[in-house]
Order: C-alpha cells, then sequence, then structure tokens
C-alpha cells in the first residue's frame, strides 16, 4: 500500500489523496504527524515507534497480520520466522543489524515497504532494529551473523552480457520470469511465499522496482544471498557444486540489468505526440518497427481506491506511451506489462482464485471467472480552458469524459461516454480502430482515429499545438480485475506537434547569406584602409599605386 501512495503522490493532482480510503486500509493519515520525539525511555522507544508506524502492515506481534495486510501482495514480513529477504548474509542466516536498518531506511522497492529515513530520527530508527529483533527470540542466542565476502565484477560489456544469457536460459530463470524477464514464465501462476500466499515473480524489465536496489552489483548480491521467505533462492550452491564460476554469475548479473532501461523513468507531464513528417503514413500496427523511432512516455498507475469495489494493490504499475499523427489522424501505442494474455487458462484456474481468496476487499459476487485484459484512455469532451478537467475517475453526471476502449476478447474498440466510473455508455467504434499484440509477458495496443470526430457535439476534437487532457486505466483480468477493480492514472496532457513551417528552414539559410556577405564587405574594407595607409593614405595615390 505504501508503494501505492508513492505513486500516488507522483502522479496525482494535490489534495486527491485526501478523499481516498487509504488512511483507514493502513494507517495512512498518520504520515501527515510525521515522528514525534521518543516519549519514554530507550527501553520502550522502539516499541513506540513500531507500534505507531509499522503495526499497521506487520502486525502487533510482528507476524505480519496487521489490518492492511490482507490488501497487499507482496504480504508484510512475519519477523516472527527470522526470514529476512535482504541481507547480506548467507541464505537461511539472521540479517546484521546493518542489514534490518538498511531496509527500515530506504524501504523495498516494488513492495508495500517505504523508506523511513526522511521520516523518522535516527534514534528512532536505530531502536526499531532492536525492536524487531525481538520477536525472533534466536536474535539473542545465535552467534553474531557473518556478511558474504563478496567479489566485484567489473563492468558490463556485450560478450559479458551474452554469458549471461546463456546462463539465464541454462538455469532455466525464465521459468518464473519469463523469456524477455517480465515476470510471465510457465510457472509463474503457481508462485507462493513461504506462509503459502500467492507472490508475483519480479518484472526485471522494472530495476527501478526490484527489491534491494537496481545495480548489478545489488542483483549479485540478491543471487548470492537469495530472498528468504520467497521463491529466489540463493545461486551460491551453484557456485560451490562447481556449475559456474563467480564470473559467470556476474555476468548473469549484469544481463538481468540489462534488460531495464540505463536510468529510471521520469514522470513528465506532457506527452509529445511526434508529427509523421518522415513517414508517409500513422502506423496502424502495434509491431510496427517505426514505434522504436518515437519517444516513448512514462505514466505511474495506482489502485483505484475511492470508490467500491476497490483496487488496492492492482497488477499493472505503470503504462509507456507514444504518439503520431499526420495532420489529420492521430495514432497512440500504449505498452504494458502484463503476466498472461487474459483470459489464460492456466492463470484462470492457477492464479485468479488464489488472488481473489488473498486480497481483500473480499465478496460482492467477485467468482473466479474469464475476464479479459482491458485498456481506457480517457479525455474530455472538448478541450477544456485553462488547467479546467472533468472528474479524474471517468467524468461525472456534470461533465462526460470521452474513453477509448480496448478488451482483449474484442477485435474492435469502442468508444464511450463516462458519467463516472459506474455510468458508462458504449456508443460503437465509430471511426476509432485499434490493433494489438501480446508477447513475451508484454501488451501493445494502438488506437487511431481521425482529428475529426464522429460527433463534434459529444466527442473530443484534436487541434495542433493545443494540449488535451488525457487519463488511462487497466485491468488484468487473470488477476481478477474488473469494473472498478484496477489500476488508474491521474490526467496527463497530450500536445499535437504542429507543423513546422518553411520559415523555419528558410530563416536560418537567410541569416547565414546575410553574415556572410556583411563579412566580405567587412574584410574589402579593411583591405582597402591598409592599401591607402600603406602609399599615403590619400585615395588618388592608392589608384596611382594600383596602377603603376
Amino acid at each position: 500500500m505504501m508503494r501505492r501512495l508513492e505513486a500516488a503522490v507522483v502522479a496525482f493532482p494535490a489534495g486527491l489523496l485526501g478523499r481516498t480510503a487509504l488512511a483507514a486500509c493502513a494507517g495512512i493519515s498518520m504520515l501527515a504527524t510525521l515522528a514525534h520525539p521518543a516519549r519514554a525511555q530507550d527501553g520502550e522507544r522502539g516499541k513506540l515507534v513500531y507500534e505507531q508506524w509499522c503495526s499497521q502492515c506487520h502486525g502487533l506481534q510482528g507476524d505480519g497480520t496487521g489490518p492492511a495486510a490482507q490488501r497487499m501482495l507482496t504480504r508484510p514480513r512475519d519477523f516472527t520466522r527470522g526470514l529476512f529477504q535482504i541481507r547480506t548474509t548467507a541464505g537461511g542466516e539472521i540479517p546484521t543489524d546493518e542489514d534490518i536498518l538498511h531496509v527500515i531506511n530506504v524501504g523495498m522497492p516494488g513492495t508495500t515497504m517505504p523508506a523511513w529515513e526522511a521520516l523518522l530520527p535516527e534514534g528512532d530508527r536505530q531502536a526499531l532494529v532492536a525492536y524487531v529483533k525481538s520477536f525472533y527470540p534466536p536474535f539473542a542466542t545465535l552467534p553474531a551473523p557473518v556478511p558474504l565476502t563478496l567479489s566485484s565484477g567489473g563492468r558490463a560489456s556485450d560478450d559479458r552480457i551474452a554469458e549471461g544469457r546463456l546462463f539465464y536460459d541454462s538455469i532455466q530463470c525464465w521459468q518464473c520470469h519469463g523469456q524477455a524477464g517480465r515476470g510471465d514464465g510457465p510457472g509463474a501462476a503457481e508462485l507462493d511465499d513461504e506462509w503459502g500466499n500467492p507472490i508475483r515473480a519480479a518484472d526485471l524489465t522494472q530495476s527501478w522496482m526490484f527489491n534491494g536496489g537496481s545495480t548489478a552489483d545489488d542483483i549479485y548480491r540478491r543471487l548470492r544471498t537469495g530472498l528468504d521467505g520467497t521463491p529466489m533462492p540463493s545461486f551460491s550452491d551453484l557456485l560451490n557444486a562447481g556449475f559456474m564460476t563467480d564470473d559467470q554469475l556476474w555476468s548473469l548479473s549484469h544481463y538481468v540489468r540489462s534488460l531495464s532501461p540505463a536510468d529510471p523513468p521520469q514522470v513528465q507531464e506532457v506527452i509529445q505526440v511526434e508529427r509523421a513528417a518522415r513517414f508517409v503514413e500513422v502506423p496502424r500496427l502495434a509491431s510496427d518497427e517505426r514505434w522504436d523511432e518515437v519517444e516513448a512516455f512514462y505514466v505511474p498507475l495506482v489502485g483505484q481506491i475511492i470508490t467500491g469495489d476497490r483496487a488496492f494493490d492492482p497488477a499493472v504499475t505503470s503504462v509507456w506511451v507514444q504518439g503520431i499523427h499526420d495532420g489529420t489522424e492521430l495514432a497512440i501505442r500504449v505498452t504494458w506489462s502484463d503476466r498472461s494474455k487474459s483470459p489464460d487458462p492456466t492463470w484462470q484456474q492457477l492464479w485468479q482464485p488464489r488472488v481473489l481468496a488473498a486480497l481483500e476487499p473480499k465478496g460482492l459476487g467477485r467468482e473466479p471467472g474469464a475476464r479479459p485484459d482491458r485498456l481506457s484512455i480517457q479525455f474530455p469532451a472538448v478541450i477544456p480552458e485553462g488547467m479546467d478537467r472533468p472528474y479524474f475517475l471517468m467524468g461525472d453526471s456534470d461533465t462526460p469524459v470521452n474513453l477509448w476502449q480496448w478488451r482483449s476478447d474484442q477485435t474492435r474498440p469502442q468508444r464511450a461516454t463516462g458519467r463516472g466510473v459506474n455510468d458508462i455508455t458504449t456508443t460503437g467504434p465509430g471511426i476509432l480502430t485499434s490493433d494489438a499484440q501480446w508477447v513475451n509477458g508484454q501488451w501493445q495496443v494502438v488506437f487511431r482515429r481521425d482529428f475529426e470526430p464522429n460527433n463534434a457535439e459529444t466527442e473530443l476534437r484534436f487541434e495542433l499545438g493545443r494540449p488535451v487532457p488525457m487519463a488511462f486505466f487497466v485491468w488484468d483480468g487473470d488477476s481478477g480485475e474488473d469494473g472498478t477493480r484496477g489500476a488508474i492514472s491521474t490526467w496527463y496532457f497530450l500536445n499535437l506537434e504542429e507543423e513546422t513551417p518553411v520559415s523555419t528552414y528558410i530563416a536560418p539559410f537567410l541569416a547565414f547569406l546575410i553574415t556572410g556577405a556583411l563579412g566580405l564587405l567587412a574584410i574589402t574594407r579593411a583591405r582597402r584602409r591598409d592599401r591607402e595607409s600603406a602609399i599615403g593614405g590619400t585615395p588618388a595615390a592608392a589608384t596611382a599605386a594600383s596602377t603603376s
């Protein structure tokens, strides 16, 4: 839940979160007060801090059964078992105090565990380390843990990455993580943690969401130590057995890191749509290679937590958006990771029932069944003036919105009018068309529509150079998502690039010619002055000198 809140702070307008049910879900409202100085002696400090900031997820007894726990995948850690994911010690061993403090400080990207370093004083965080250890009595009797001695892997290279791919295949990392690393392997639908809860295989193409860090060094450390309590084993046994060398494990680390962008994506409020001047026409297929030349914009998604039936932990966490237009037609491609092509019989049978049984809120007639993957793009019915926008959650009765809808179980898209998340009227495809492909755990969906709408009175007309608000909704059917249970974004702005006027190309050329002419004139005058000075300084003398 905290991971979703962090994304929401980036993605949602100021004040929106105050209208949500997050506070009741995870005690988030306490963040408004921040930490207070310890109010008791040091012996009680850790308990006080824990009960105020940690117990809502991890439980008062440290067993991972706090009131918010049933709304999260991955589940909060059960400290009573002594199994810690992020450590510098060997698999199965307890962590060092520094390991526990590190997780408290930086959090666990990709899970609901936030970073507390900027929120709690150092003394409170140090006290938390001691109190967390108290939930597992063997901490007091076991020998002091010793960190593993780890090597240095050097820089990545094409050869090392290629070698790493060979070991990714031979060790069968793809069984869980998939051929392209998006967590869609053939065994991913059956994964459980140590406590029998369903757990998603990591999407290796999103390193900024990795547990324990995103660098090749961080990945190597996780491969050596494993992630206790999860299906992710320690690979140190493979080194001890001689199956691979330490250097080859580093190659695997570099390969895994190569699956993600070099830098974490940055959120930009404006999504630029390129004019297709270098293309004959806008791309019509999701697989068109010309999309590779178009800039992609990152849009984070969060759970729909405003109205029931709520989604506190949706499967899709972000989309990438690209756009091309030719002055009369617009094409938008939306790309996102999705572990299954819903409805997939295997995931429907093995994954969906366990997720629906594990995640609150339950009931509401939500039984396992064949649900498609879905995408909706939202626009206002007319381009608003200034920063005014309709209600982001599919409009309301006073200000309806336009929706472009796609489903994985239908061949044609649909237009719709939204007057609220539970008040959607479908109006047919009209001139809206689409194309989609699912490959190796990734959907790519293209919508195309003319600038001029079917109905100018109720649908948006696109205009060059005038930003258009847009928002996104995504549902993963095999995770039981449909209706109001799915992932959403806030409003962004789509800006259609204007045609570059001819003057843009002519003006620099004219400036070059004028500058050159003025330069030649200056040189000619300078040479004339030099000749006049050399022969006495009179024009007549200069003329006589030039004819003698």
